[in-house]
């Protein structure tokens, strides 16, 4: 069965805490690019080392790393 981008938009990726940590994601990484840690297309993720308490990402200098892609999905779950 192929996957319905459509409705898988609708009913995840348009939600707004989605947006909300969509656009954190960006902004760890756009601070990254300024610092001169990452470059795009480098093959590396900005890795937020943890949460604050309501679940949310830090992007603080001292909660993000830069780590491989493989090695950043392969930790979060």
């Amino acid at each position: 069965m192929p996957r319905d981008y459509g409705r898988e938009y609708k009913t995840y990726h348009k939600a707004p805490l989605q947006k909300k940590r969509r656009a954190s994601r960006n902004a760890a990484r756009r601070l990254m690019i300024r610092k001169g840690a990452v470059k795009k297309g480098d093959g590396r993720d900005v890795h937020h080392k943890s949460r604050n308490k309501q679940g949310k990402l830090s992007s603080s200098k001292g909660n993000l790393s830069v780590q491989s892609k493989a090695k950043n999905r392969a930790n979060n779950q």
